[in-house]
C-alpha cells in the first residue's frame, strides 16, 4: 500500500514538471524551451520504456555450499554456515545500471532472515551474487523465492520480478565423533559383558545368508535351494537383534534448565544425537524416549530408518514439558520395555533425579545418567545425589560441553 502511495506521487512530480515545461515552451517560446521540452519528452519516454525493461521476466537459479562440508546432502550440522550463490540472467536490451537482489530465509517457527546485495550486468544482462547465512540453529528452513528489483537512472520508479521455488533443507542437531563409549558399556551392563554371547539376542525375520543345518532344526529353517545346489544340508540364517538394546531418554523440562535453557537444552538435543549416532553406527538398537506437550517414543531398532525418524524428531523438538522428569517418565509407564538400558539426559539435580533412576530401575531397566551440567551446579557443594547414585551402581556422567562428551564416555568423567 505505502508502495503503490509512493509511486503514484512519483508520477504526480512527473506530472507536475512536464506541465511545467509544457507552458513555458507554449508561452515563452524560444529556443531554450524548445530544447526543455524535448529534452524531458526523451526522459519521459526513457521512464516509461521501463515498464518493459526485462526484470520482470528475469530467470535465475541458486546453489549452496557448506564451507565444512564438502557437499550439501539437504541437510547440515547446526551452528553450520550456508554459502548462497545466485545466478540471473534479464532478457531484453533496455539499459539497467544496477540490480538489487533480495533473498528470504524462512525457519519452521517462523523466524525470517533477509538478505540483499546487488550487482552491475554484463553486456549479457546477466551476473552473480554470493552471501553467507549467519550460524544456524536445528530446525527446518525453506528459501522463498528471490526478488530482483531495478530503478531508473534517478531513482524515481521501481521495476521487480522474482525467480526459482521454494527450497526447503533441515539442519540437524550438531554432533560429536565418539570414538568408543565402552565405559558407559561398563557401566550399564558390567565388567563381563564381553562375555555376552551373540547367540543370546532375539533373532529377527530378515534373511541374513545361509549356514550348515544343525540337528534339531526345523523343517522351515532348512534352506532347500541351497541343500539341493551343494548336495548337503543348509538352513537359513537369520539376522540378530543388536545388543545392547538402549533408550535414550531427554528430558524436556524446561524449568531444569534455569536461566541457561537455549545453552543447555541445546546440549541436551547434541548429546542424545550424538549417543544415538554412535549407537547405530555400531548397529545398536537404539530408542528415544521424549516427553514434551505430547509423547513420542520410537521403539529400539536399527539402520538407517531408524536414524532418520529420531534426528527428525531432534530437529523440532522444543523444552515444552509440563511436568519435570520424574513425572514424565510415569507418562511412558505402559511403553518402555523391561531389559533395555536407559541413558538419561537431564539437567536435574538431587532427589528428583534418584527418584527417576530408582522408577527406572523398578521398572526393570538399567540407568545411566548423562547430566547436563551448568555454572551453577560445579559451584554447589552438594553432590551427595552423585555418591548415592555410585553406590547403587548407577553410572554418572557429567557435561557442560558437547567436546567433552568423548572424553566423558570413555571414561574419564565418571562421577
Amino acid at each position: 500500500m505505502a508502495a503503490a502511495k509512493s509511486t503514484k506521487l512519483r508520477w504526480q512530480l512527473v506530472a507536475v514538471i512536464y506541465l511545467t515545461s509544457l507552458f513555458y515552451f507554449l508561452f515563452q517560446g524560444g529556443k531554450t524551451a524548445m530544447m526543455l521540452f524535448m529534452i524531458l519528452n526523451l526522459l519521459l519516454i526513457y521512464l516509461v520504456l521501463g515498464r518493459w525493461s526485462g526484470i520482470n521476466k528475469v530467470t535465475g537459479s541458486r546453489s549452496y555450499s557448506v564451507p565444512s562440508m564438502n557437499a550439501l546432502d539437504q541437510s547440515l550440522s547446526a551452528g553450520s554456515s550456508l554459502e548462497v550463490n545466485l545466478t540471473m540472467k534479464i532478457p531484453g536490451y533496455y539499459p539497467l545500471p544496477y540490480v538489487i537482489v533480495r533473498d528470504q530465509l524462512q525457519r519452521h517457527n517462523g523466524q525470517r532472515m533477509a538478505f540483499e546485495t546487488s550487482f552491475v550486468p554484463n553486456w549479457k544482462r546477466s551476473g552473480q551474487v554470493a552471501y553467507q547465512t549467519p550460524p544456524l540453529l536445528r530446525g527446518e528452513y525453506r528459501f522463498t523465492h528471490t526478488q530482483c528489483l531495478s530503478y531508473d537512472v534517478f531513482g524515481l520508479f521501481e521495476h521487480s520480478g522474482q525467480f526459482g521455488r521454494e527450497t526447503v533443507f533441515n539442519v540437524l542437531p550438531q554432533t560429536v565423533p565418539l570414538r568408543q563409549w565402552n565405559g558407559i558399556q561398563r557401566g550399564i551392563r558390567g565388567p563381563y559383558s564381553h562375555a555376552v554371547a551373540t547367540r543370546s539376542a532375539k533373532e529377527t525375520t530378515q534373511i541374513n545368508g545361509v549356514r550348515e543345518y544343525l540337528y534339531g532344526d526345523r523343517l522351515s529353517r532348512v534352506h532347500w535351494n541351497a541343500t539341493a545346489k551343494t548336495g548337503e544340508w543348509k538352513s537359513k540364517a537369520f539376522e540378530r537383534e543388536s545388543l545392547p538394546r538402549t533408550v535414550v531418554i531427554l528430558d524436556r523440562h524446561a524449568n531444569g534448565y534455569s536461566g541457561e535453557l537455549t545453552t543447555r537444552f541445546e546440549l541436551a538435543v547434541s548429546a542424545a544425537a550424538s549417543l544415538l549416532e554412535n549407537g547405530l553406527k555400531d548397529d545398536t538398537a537404539m530408542g528415544l524416549l521424549s516427553i514434551g506437550e505430547t509423547l513420542t517414543m520410537i521403539p529400539p531398532k536399527s539402520g538407517v530408518d531408524q536414524r532418520n525418524a529420531m534426528m527428525r524428531h531432534l530437529t523440532f523438538v522444543n523444552a515444552d514439558a509440563v511436568r519435570p522428569l520424574y513425572a514424565s517418565l510415569q507418562q511412558a509407564d505402559t511403553i518402555l520395555e523391561p531389559g533395555s538400558f536407559a541413558v538419561v539426559i537431564t539437567p536435574e539435580t538431587g532427589a528428583d533425579v534418584i527418584r527417576s533412576m530408582e522408577w527406572l530401575s523398578r521398572k526393570g531397566m538399567t540407568p545411566c545418567l548423562l547430566h547436563i551440567s551448568s555454572v551453577v551446579d560445579a559451584l554447589s557443594p552438594n553432590t551427595s545425589w552423585k555418591h548415592v547414585m555410585r553406590e547403587r551402581g548407577w553410572p554418572v556422567f557429567e557435561i557442560r560441553q558437547l567436546q567433552e562428551l568423548p572424553a566423558v564416555l570413555e571414561g574419564s568423567g565418571i562421577a
